[in-house]
């Protein structure tokens, strides 16, 4: 039995609740989180990041999308049901609770953790029935004992020669943005904006280098709350050069209750929690926005761009010596997808201004790199043999940057079929980095350019196609992403030069395999003409690709002078930077086919 769910269920009891919701996120919806806000996993059982929790008193449902399926069934406790997003017929949680809920019925959750534009949809979708919203109280808190601290680690400030902006410039243009949009307050609560906006970088978050914060900011001042004990005298006097002044974490709550009624806030409402919203006076107006510095983070200026392209180099020096390692060791010791994942964070930690992990290690070998986010554990840490593929998912935080990058790495015989799958995965990233395209198109048109080759074949990925990366910050980054499907919500934001975005096709047979090329890009311009302007991509990850896994007549001619001509490049990019084993290795992986 479920102690923490029947527990849970006595409460809502109690409390005249019909329903009650447990989405996996933070205050500040974050994608990943302490364990504190882990509240998800603790009832369910599942690790994954993405998932929400629907609890009645005859059913406990459990939704997440296709990146987690295969790792839903089997992590979640047997007392829940999977509802596998996106699948013909299954119900989103919308749906679920505009069928479930009585007339006049409660549904409760914590306000903390759900957003205004969420709270406005279910306003929407079940006004009909007149539901009844309680979301002051946190039960699952009140179920959980042993619950992890929060977390409050110090922070400290990035230094121009990597930021390339400073704070004080960076709220100058801010403030711009919020003069268009006639807003007087700007209530600011997602940790990667705030980091960027004040050149913040902290620890609460494991490998996303953020700290616990909230930001206040108006035409005249700025206000940055922060949780006791992480900062100090020196942070506090270079931020107030800044023109910033510091307060308390949970104060936020406070200043939002005394803002002058009448203020037009300017808000991002699929990221600022409805709790704290819910204590701006009367008579305040919300400005519903993306947040400014979302899109202004993403474009990195010419001093990030220096940076990363030398962290890039870096870590494909730390990929290189791992894939060497790996296929000069495997068949001669043990080796399993845990003390491979470790020997490569050995590699990147002998880095300079290496700060560990972007994200945990996916190791997935053989059926494990079906899963897209699997992570091993003691219990499923399989042993590597020399045959099949070895799916590596893998990054770095360093100072001048983050990196993401996956290599599907053959350990032996493959079969034909295997080898039509990994050419058609390495064609699908080669030419998507290879569009050329007219400023203005998003990621929804080029997309298609990744998943032709296995569209082909009648085969598709459960996920988009790439996503922003963050300096020193999240590897999950917006606005822009390639994704073939609108999403409601998730606007198609024009690529822009300066963006960096990750390009990762692929194929996950489910129970069998999964393989993956994942390459960063960078766009920038190209000509200008009577058309407009246009805009290409420029790769920025430098490691081989295993040509053990290629089959050539696969391949149109240009394919092939495209990766030939990408694997020269990481040849001269990184030949300098290697022993002398490696690099003459790196010659022969490079080789032109």
């Amino acid at each position: 039995m479920n102690r923490p769910l029947e527990q849970l269920r006595l409460l809502m009891a109690e409390r005249h609740m019909d329903a009650y919701l447990v989405p996996a996120c933070d205050d500040h919806q974050s994608e990943y989180f302490s364990d504190y806000f882990a509240a998800t996993r603790f009832l369910s059982h599942f690790t994954g990041e993405a998932c929400t929790l629907v609890i009645t008193a005859e059913e406990a449902m459990l939704w997440t999308d296709g990146r987690f399926f295969i790792q839903a069934e089997e992590q979640m406790d047997p007392a829940f049901t999977l509802c596998r997003m996106g699948t013909e017929g299954v119900p989103t949680v919308d749906e679920y609770l505009a069928n479930t809920l009585p007339a006049g019925g409660c549904l409760g959750f914590d306000g903390r953790l759900v957003t205004v534009r969420q709270m406005k949809t279910w306003r929407e979708a079940l006004k009909e029935k007149n539901i009844r919203f309680a979301w002051e109280e946190d039960l699952v808190g009140t179920v959980w004992p042993d619950r992890p601290a929060l977390t409050s680690k110090p922070a400290f400030l990035l230094d121009l020669c990597y930021a390339g902006k400073s704070a004080s410039e960076k709220l100058a243009d801010l403030r711009a943005e919020m003069k268009k949009a006639q807003a007087d307050v700007h209530l600011l609560t997602s940790l990667d904006d705030i980091a960027w906006l004040f050149n913040l970088r902290g620890d609460d978050i494991p490998c996303n280098p953020v700290a616990l914060s909230y930001a206040v900011i108006t035409g005249e001042t700025a206000t940055l709350f922060l949780r006791e004990g992480a900062s100090d005298k020196a942070l506090e006097e270079a931020l107030r050069a800044e023109g910033v002044t510091l307060g308390n974490y949970d104060a936020v709550y406070d200043c939002a209750a005394a803002l002058p009624a009448g203020s037009r806030i300017l808000v991002d409402e699929s990221k600022v929690n409805m709790a704290l919203t819910s204590r701006l006076p009367e008579g305040c107006q919300l400005v519903p926005a993306a947040n400014p510095t979302t899109l202004m983070k993403s474009i990195k200026n010419e001093t990030e761009i220096q940076n990363i392209l030398g962290c890039h180099v870096k870590d494909g020096v730390a990929m290189v010596k791992f894939i060497y390692w790996l296929k000069t060791h495997i068949g001669r010791e043990r080796i399993t997808e845990i003390s491979a994942s470790d020997v490569l964070e050995g590699f990147r930690r002998e880095q300079p201004l290496n700060r560990g992990l972007s994200f945990e290690t996916i190791a997935g070998y053989g059926p494990h790199g079906a899963m897209m986010h699997y992570m091993a554990t003691p219990e499923t840490d399989a042993e590597l043999v020399p045959e099949g593929f070895l799916l590596v998912d893998s990054g770095g935080q360093y100072l001048d940057g983050t990196t993401d990058i996956t290599r599907t790495i053959v350990l032996g015989p493959v079969t034909d079929e295997q080898k039509r799958h990994f050419t058609a995965v390495v064609r699908g990233m080669l030419n998507l980095a290879n569009a050329r395209f007219l400023e203005g198109c998003s990621g929804l048109s080029l997309d298609y350019l990744a998943r032709q080759p296995m569209w082909e074949m009648g085969i598709d990925y459960r996920c988009g196609t790439g996503h922003g990366v963050g300096f020193l910050l999240n590897v999950h980054e917006g606005p822009q992403s390639f994704f073939w499907k609108s999403r409601p919500g998730r606007e198609n934001v024009a690529l822009a030069p300066g963006m960096v975005t990750t390009d990762e096709p692929g194929i996950y047979l489910d129970y069998c395999y999964g393989i993956r090329t994942e390459n960063e890009l960078l766009c920038v311009r190209d000509e200008k003409n009577e058309y407009g302007q246009f805009l290409h991509f420029r790769h920025i990850t430098f490691c081989p690709i295993d040509l053990d896994g290629l089959d050539k007549q696969y391949m149109t001619a240009e394919e092939v002078r495209l990766l030939n001509e990408y694997h020269a490049l990481v040849y001269e990019t990184l030949k300098d930077h290697l022993p002398e084993a490696e690099a003459a290795w790196l010659r022969e992986a490079t080789r032109a086919i």
